[in-house]
């Protein structure tokens, strides 16, 4: 009788999660994203029979507004996308011919992520700023009822979704179905405000607001009865591997496992980024003392540590302008409060701190992190004789969980190749750590 509650309980949250979050929609046609040169969205191609096409809209309309909010530039396509909702109307303005056309759509829900010997769960959490937020669980099939350990994950720095869904096929998506499908745990991951069917806007939050929906995940996690919460592995992508220790610190999980971290502030991050894309891009290192004097150490010296805007300083020394890869109060999709919230954050700190098993992951063709940060990892470790750890230098690997034959490949996206090895090495180690635990 007991287990037949149980299971009733499971399941009706399953079927109940839709009252509490709506499906976010989707356009069904081609659009082009904004050049953030000129305002607008082009419209690629119709698909016959979609709620675009039985509005009257036509390839090459160039979209201008979405529910009245203007298409300025990546930021605020972003937000429009994933605000968009199958249960309320859609107005859509595009200008055709020099003219305004518009017209509201019922678009379609987008279909929810399938995938094999696992039960897939969409639940909602709430933040402790009341924003809720979508929660993806995976629970092996056959163990909705016993005890699992877990692994969660924390995405990255973009308002990218870590949700599966259909026609996302990159390798980070890749290694996230190979987490769900082959780890033989439960595999939980939240959305942050604004991405996917959350509410919010990503561009707008801030990164102590993004944090807290982390740890309101990781109290969420520990709550469901599926979950064993003395097995809970925190695994970190890119800024969620710097938040892992964190996490592993403040909430007594099992182990972290980190994959293309940092640990120095982010001003320095910066400074060492640039430095690399200038050397990319084939300056001399004449250029690259003069840029890196002159433009971003006083750039990112003003947006980081003086807490300014982009728009602001730009204003300030227009000379900039011309070099300034970023937004006008953007980085990166991402607000300027954000990054000013990140350069206070001490993630060295929670290294240093740091008693529980680590496994850490750096790819020799990643332009973003440096093999020096992870290096000075180690050696915190190691003077603090942590008993548990372990840096892995992945021969060829990128940012995104491709193999590239050099850096520039990576950073001019070129297509690169996925191998298995690249999701299993995170699979395995969570089992080392948690066999480790007992």
């Amino acid at each position: 009788m007991f287990k037949y509650l149980t299971l009733v309980v499971l399941f009706s949250s399953i079927l109940s999660f839709a009252q509490d979050l709506p499906r976010r929609a989707a356009f069904e046609s081609k659009i082009a994203w904004p050049d953030n040169k000129t305002p607008g969205a082009v419209i690629n191609d119709i698909i016959a029979g979609s709620p675009l096409d039985k509005a009257g809209f036509q390839k090459g309309d160039l979209i201008i507004a979405v529910n009245d909010r203007l298409v300025g530039n990546q930021e605020d396509w972003s937000a429009i996308t994933y605000g968009l909702r199958s249960v309320a109307d859609t107005k859509i303005e595009v200008k055709r011919n020099g003219k305004l056309v518009s017209a509201k759509v019922r678009l379609k829900a987008m279909p929810y992520e399938e995938n094999s010997n696992v039960k897939t769960l969409y639940e909602t959490v709430v933040n402790d700023f009341g924003i809720k937020q979508r929660a993806i669980i995976t629970i092996p099939k056959g163990k909705e009822l016993q005890k699992n350990p877990a692994i969660i994950l924390i995405q990255g720095l973009s308002c990218s979704s870590v949700e599966k869904y259909s026609g996302r096929s990159n390798n980070w998506v890749k290694l996230i179905q190979d987490l769900a499908e082959k780890s033989n745990m439960v595999l939980f991951r939240i959305e942050k405000p604004g991405v996917g069917d959350s509410e919010g806007d990503c561009g707008k939050v801030d990164f102590k607001t993004e944090l807290n929906g982390y740890e309101s995940a990781v109290k969420y996690l520990k709550s469901r009865p599926y979950v064993d919460t003395a097995k809970i592995v925190v695994y970190g992508n890119s800024m969620g591997s710097a938040l892992a220790p964190y996490l592993a610190n403040t909430y007594d999980l099992a182990g972290v496992i980190s994959d293309g971290t940092f640990f120095k502030t982010w001003f320095e991050h910066m400074l060492v980024i640039e430095r690399r894309i200038l050397n990319i891009e084939g300056k001399t290192q004449e250029e690259v003392y003069e840029l890196m004097n002159t433009v971003y150490i006083p750039l990112y010296y003003e947006m980081l540590v003086k807490k300014r805007s982009f728009a602001a300083i730009l204003k300030d020394h227009p000379a900039y302008k011309k070099y300034h890869r970023q937004g006008l109060y953007h980085m990166y999709g991402r607000s300027m409060q954000y990054y000013h919230q990140v350069q206070d954050f001490n993630f060295a700190k929670q290294w240093e701190d740091l008693k529980v098993p680590a496994r850490i992951r750096w790819g020799t063709n990643d332009w973003i992190m440096t093999e020096s940060d992870n290096d000075m990892i180690v050696s915190v470790l190691e003077k603090n004789d942590h008993p548990d750890y372990e840096l892995f230098k992945y021969e060829g690997l990128d940012h995104w969980s491709t193999l590239h034959p050099d850096y520039a490949s990576s950073y001019h996206f070129k297509p690169g190749e996925w191998e298995s090895d690249v999701s299993q090495q995170i699979i395995d180690w969570a089992w080392e750590i948690l066999k480790k635990d007992q």
